[in-house]
């Protein structure tokens, strides 16, 4: 099966296609759950501090939330999910976008994420082929997607999510699988420190917090998965949407300008564009200039 893969480009392609179906499908519970994971640990750290005994009973008898228990169910009438109405895109044109014993509608973003999640895996497979840089890059693209939604339903970048992809990255490069373990090492420390400063200096000028540490952190990735070099087109493009986007939504939708937006979603649209065809983009400019 490897060998067919490995010179069989199309059978690849759909492997994982397949593939990252059935990962979307898994993302959709984490980002589901993680931020919610997440808040009740800290509830439990705050009645620790505070010594709320009755506050941390409750907490603790509250049943197993994790991201196997429970099972799936419909957040409408706590329907059951069972196995033929959890496969990937097809339940949901099965079941005609409505859960099968309340008949309420199943939102379209579920089957999105593992549409996209599924997409973005294939391309990956189709410009890098099968190579250990595929083998990288896939899992990648898989956080990518989940930091991007959980970042737009809380503003929560998890550093369960972001400090192993810094470490990921750095371990990869140690090896020279996308760039020199030198360039991720600077890259790490000047994705974090530069967005630290911004943030530093924009709370000195305004007094207001211009963005959070997890932005910080994820750019520190970034730096350590794809190299200094890589960090100005990145924050370049997530600058130009975030700013394109922020406008659009005050100027249509009459989007408060003191509500905050997240950032994270387009540095992980940016890093994605750069995975794609930041050296094409780079090799450009570059030779516009000279």
């Amino acid at each position: 099966m490897i060998d067919y893969l490995s010179t069989n480009t199309s059978a690849l392609i759909v492997t994982v296609f397949i593939v990252g179906l059935l990962i979307g499908s898994f993302l959709n519970v984490v980002i589901y759950r993680l931020p919610a994971m997440m808040h009740k640990a800290w509830a439990v750290e705050v009645a620790q501090f505070n010594s709320d005994v009755d506050l941390l009973d409750r907490l603790q008898r509250e049943p197993t939330y994790n991201l196997v228990t429970p099972d799936s169910s419909c957040p409408q009438c706590g329907h059951k999910i069972r196995a033929w109405e959890n496969i990937p895109l097809i339940s949901w044109l099965m079941l005609r976008a409505r859960c099968s014993a309340c008949h309420k509608p199943i939102s379209a973003r579920y089957p999105a994420v593992e549409l996209i999640t599924a997409l973005l895996s294939a391309l990956v497979a189709w410009q890098f082929g099968w190579s250990l840089t595929s083998l990288c890059l896939i899992p990648l693209v898989w956080v990518l997607v989940t930091l991007t939604l959980i970042d737009v339903d809380t503003q929560l970048l998890p550093d369960s999510l972001t400090l192993p992809l810094l470490w990921a990255g750095l371990l990869l490069n140690s090896q020279e699988i996308i760039v020199s373990l030198n360039s991720a090492v600077i890259g790490a420390a000047a994705g974090y420190l530069s967005l630290w400063s911004i943030y530093w200096l924009f709370k000195l000028l305004t007094g207001k917090d211009g963005m959070g540490y997890g932005d910080f952190k994820l750019f520190a990735a970034f730096g350590a998965w794809f190299g200094w070099i890589a960090l100005p087109l990145i924050i370049l493009l997530s600058s130009l949407v975030g700013a394109v986007v922020g406008i659009v939504m005050i100027l249509s939708l009459g989007r408060d300008r003191q509500v905050p937006i997240p950032f994270g979603p387009y540095l992980c649209g940016a890093a994605l564009v750069y995975i794609f065809w930041g050296q094409s983009i780079m090799n450009w400019y570059l030779g516009y200039l000279v």
